[in-house]
């Protein structure tokens, strides 16, 4: 059971994304186009759709590779997005004119490069609360003043870890190379789905019937089928069918899995979020250095000031490792997965070297609102943190 910072103050209650316009975001960009160069940068909203399918429905109309649109953040299929996407050798007015189910072109520019994944500063957010309790207003914005001076625990949470909360499992399978795992954990479980034609389909693939199993999974369950396509030709070649997945997929699975571990030292650090001890690796909110802290003392006004903050781990083959007490707690959380740092030295682009991640990020524009009977809240976050770790912390 998830533990709050804010756990004083009582939660609002209530649901929220009942509608698409109850949950909008908006990229904040690291920097505007310039208006020459071969990647037309096209701003979209999109609405019930997550990131990847945008991309897959934008190559399709224009002919292009998926893997060469490329884009700063992503988003997944809840609510209604605003973001940027960059694609090769398209002019504007072509990109103007796209009708998309579920994309709707904003503007395009040209630009110079690819986006990258992390070219932006961050996302802004307005969130409906719909059928809060009584007194929702002065519980959000005492919440709010809790987490603006400590800080918004910097969780991933189980949005990340896809639609049957798996996808982590995947990417631990992955890195012990239990390949027929990976496949049975990606096809599913069926007492995790509510469709009939997707559990009975998870369920012949678990009695080995791979035949009727393709038969019964919906044509948009294109990894699934895939695979199971595979092991009907090769029923004992697991790790083959599983090379099948696109390797943009492989790495989702492989980051989900270094934010679960994430998320287990986070929660032992939730009592002292906001501060440094020795041994900790510091976090520079001004430009994300990393530095290792020997004297706590000394270090602690800068993160009173939030200016530096603990971190951490994104475990990976190369990444800066803690001292001390810190450095004893993670080493104990990857070793109780029967994992090393070269564990993740994968080959090719699948190799996940790591980094560090701060524990906790500040909250900014934040206020609350009620507006026809709902709270509305606006917010803002930097890149790579998610709104549900504030909403968590005012509905409870």
């Amino acid at each position: 059971m998830q533990r709050y910072l804010t756990a004083e103050v009582p939660g609002t209650g209530g649901t929220i994304k009942g509608s698409p316009e109850d949950f909008l975001v908006e990229e904040i960009p690291a920097y505007q186009p310039s208006g020459q160069g071969e990647h037309c940068y096209a701003l979209i909203e999109k609405r019930g759709i997550a990131t990847l399918e945008a991309l897959r429905r934008l190559s399709k109309a224009l002919g292009v590779q998926e893997r060469d649109i490329g884009y700063a953040g992503m988003k997944d299929a809840v609510g209604v997005t605003r973001q940027t996407v960059s694609i090769p050798r398209v002019a504007p007015e072509t990109v103007l004119s796209l009708q998309i189910p579920g994309i709707t072109v904003l503007s395009a520019l040209l630009h110079g490069n690819k986006l990258r994944l992390g070219h932006l500063k961050g996302n802004r957010f307005r969130i409906r609360v719909r059928d809060a309790a009584p007194g929702a207003v002065a519980h959000a914005e005492a919440a709010i003043a809790i987490l603006e001076k400590r800080g918004v625990p910097n969780r991933f949470g189980s949005q990340r870890y896809g639609i049957q909360g798996n996808s982590h499992e995947i990417g631990a399978a992955m890195l012990r190379r239990d390949f027929k795992g990976a496949v049975d954990i990606l096809i599913g479980d069926p007492a995790a789905v509510t469709d009939e034609r997707w559990r009975l389909a998870i369920e012949a693939y678990r009695r080995g019937e791979l035949a009727e199993s393709l038969a019964l999974f919906p044509g948009h369950f294109r990894v699934e089928r895939e695979l199971i396509g595979r092991l009907v030709q090769r029923p004992d070649a697991s790790e083959k069918a599983f090379n099948s997945v696109q390797p943009r997929l492989k790495r989702l699975y492989l980051s989900a899995f270094q934010s679960s571990l994430f998320d287990q030292v986070l929660e032992q650090r939730l009592d002292r979020l906001e501060q440094i001890t020795e041994g900790d690796i510091a976090f520079k909110h001004e430009n994300g250095a990393c530095f290792l802290v020997k004297d706590a003392a000394a270090e602690a006004a800068r993160a009173e000031a939030f200016e530096i903050s603990a971190t951490g781990p994104m475990f990976g083959c190369t990444m800066m490792e803690p001292e001390a007490a810190q450095g004893e707690l993670e080493r104990g959380v990857l070793a109780a997965q029967g994992l090393t740092p070269e564990s993740f030295n994968l080959p090719g682009a699948l190799r996940m070297e790591g980094e560090r991640r701060a524990l906790r990020v500040p909250l900014t524009g934040a206020k609350a609102q009620g507006e026809a009977g709902d709270l509305v809240v606006d917010f803002s976050l930097p890149r790579g943190s998610y709104a549900t770790c504030v909403m968590s912390e005012i509905m409870k």
